[in-house]
């Protein structure tokens, strides 16, 4: 069992507690693997579960069918009806939460010690053996049918659909894992039931726990909450590739303001100058107020009322990607200056005192996620399936420090590609004659 030390202020909910986050490495009796923070001063336990695959695993042609399948896992299992399963969960306090993403299926769970058996009997039932009964399935297909008519009024929800489309093409990644209107219609029962064999498997899930609980207890809880789900699952989609072109494409929408998204490829979560990209994309546009594009955009043109940045290192392709809105007859001047600002970077990097700015406030802001159980457990399981290793959290920072000025030069000019710039623009945008319209 491999245990790092990591030292500063732990807050527990209201409490503040200075104490050690001792990482265990825990390996059930079963075989499954977990990492644990035991903190047993206050009798209450966060789990995490993620599933990788998630909505990428979805059948050609039955796009929406793991996010239906995940919004019914609480809808009905082993001998209760939905009711019957909420009532248990409020008869013991426990808190269960499930999503669905492009890379994965999340499940949170939070109890207290003195439930724990009756927390995780309730969970397996849900994720071992949920009934999907054709009640449930249509009543939750209309939530999912009603959010999507939603979305296709609105413009954030467009735009993002669009470029999605755009950089991912025929990807799973390139449609809403929500589904459209057409293909949740369509999906049957049994869709349903395929694509939960297909996402809830052993050889995909990645466990944390944070709590009162002993990493041999702990042991015992996956085995019995996991150990009869199915050995594997499907085949994980393959990567994909991303090319653009510098260039805006529009797409008209009756709208008094435009949304934009811009971007190119990206870089790899586990490519060695992913601390000198995240610190870089800090500067330019994702640091708040202080961010270049914040600076540039907003401050001194007023031109949006909010503009970043940020790195997506997606399981099977990575961007580097950014969003603004702005009036359409001032969404042109935003989309310059951003162009201007992404080729100086480029060309120039930034400066010393930015690089020592962005240090201070990313080692300093670091602790601050570590803010109680659930976090912790979150924190856990996500450094887990980023292949970080277990002594992530005292090496983090360290690995911050060490970035020079002549790293932040180098990776600006390999990760910034103004060639490569592209915008996808919904709204009525004014001045962007050369812009290709979209469909």
């Amino acid at each position: 069992m491999k245990r790092f030390i990591l030292a500063f202020g732990l807050i527990f909910g209201a409490t503040v507690a200075h104490a050690e986050i001792d990482i265990q490495e825990v390996e059930s009796p079963g075989g499954l693997k977990a990492w644990l923070v035991e903190e047993p001063s206050i009798p209450f336990v966060a789990l995490e579960l993620r599933f990788k695959g998630g909505a990428s695993l979805d059948v050609e042609g039955k796009r929406g069918a793991t996010n239906l399948m995940v919004g019914l896992l609480e809808e009905g299992s082993a001998d209760m009806d939905a009711k019957a399963f909420a009532e248990a969960k409020e008869d013991i306090a426990a808190q269960i939460g499930y999503d669905a993403s492009d890379d994965s299926v999340s499940i949170s769970l939070k109890f207290l010690t003195e439930t724990q058996d009756a927390a995780v009997d309730l969970l397996r039932a849900s994720l071992v053996e949920p009934t999907f009964d054709e009640v449930s399935v249509e009543r939750v297909r209309q939530q999912v049918l009603s959010s999507l008519r939603s979305d296709a009024t609105d413009p954030d929800e467009i735009v993002t659909r669009a470029w999605d489309s755009m950089v991912f093409g025929d990807h799973p990644y390139g449609s809403d894992y929500s589904g459209t209107i057409e293909s949740v219609t369509a999906l049957t029962r049994d869709d349903v039931v395929e694509a939960w064999k297909n996402a809830l498997a052993r050889d995909r899930v990645y466990i944390a726990a944070a709590g009162d609980i002993s990493a041999e207890d702990l042991g015992v809880l996956i085995d019995r909450l996991l150990g009869d789900l199915p050995e594997t699952g499907a085949p994980m989609p393959e990567d994909v590739t991303v090319e653009t072109e510098a260039g805006v494409t529009v797409l008209p929408f009756d709208t008094p303001q435009s949304v934009a998204i811009f971007g190119h490829r990206g870089m790899k979560r586990n490519d060695p100058d992913f601390f000198a990209a995240y610190m870089l994309n800090t500067i330019f546009g994702g640091g708040g107020f202080e961010a270049r594009l914040m600076e540039e955009v907003r401050e001194k043109r007023g031109l949006t009322y909010g503009v970043y940045s940020y790195l997506m290192p997606k399981d099977h392709a990575e961007l580097v990607i950014g969003r603004v809105a702005s009036a359409n007859n001032r969404i042109a001047d935003a989309i310059s200056v951003i162009r201007d600002e992404w080729a100086k970077v480029a060309a120039d990097g930034v400066t010393e005192a930015e690089l020592e700015q962005a240090k201070t406030y990313l080692t300093g802001a670091y602790p601050l996620r570590f803010d109680g159980n659930a976090p912790i457990a979150q924190i856990l399981v996500g450094m887990q399936m980023d292949d970080l290793g277990i002594d992530y959290v005292t090496t983090r920072n360290a690995k911050i420090e060490a970035v020079t000025l002549d790293d932040m030069k180098r990776v600006a000019g390999e990760l910034m590609k103004p060639e490569e710039l592209h915008f996808v623009v919904v709204g009525q945008p004014e001045g962007l004659e050369d812009a290709t319209v979209g469909q």
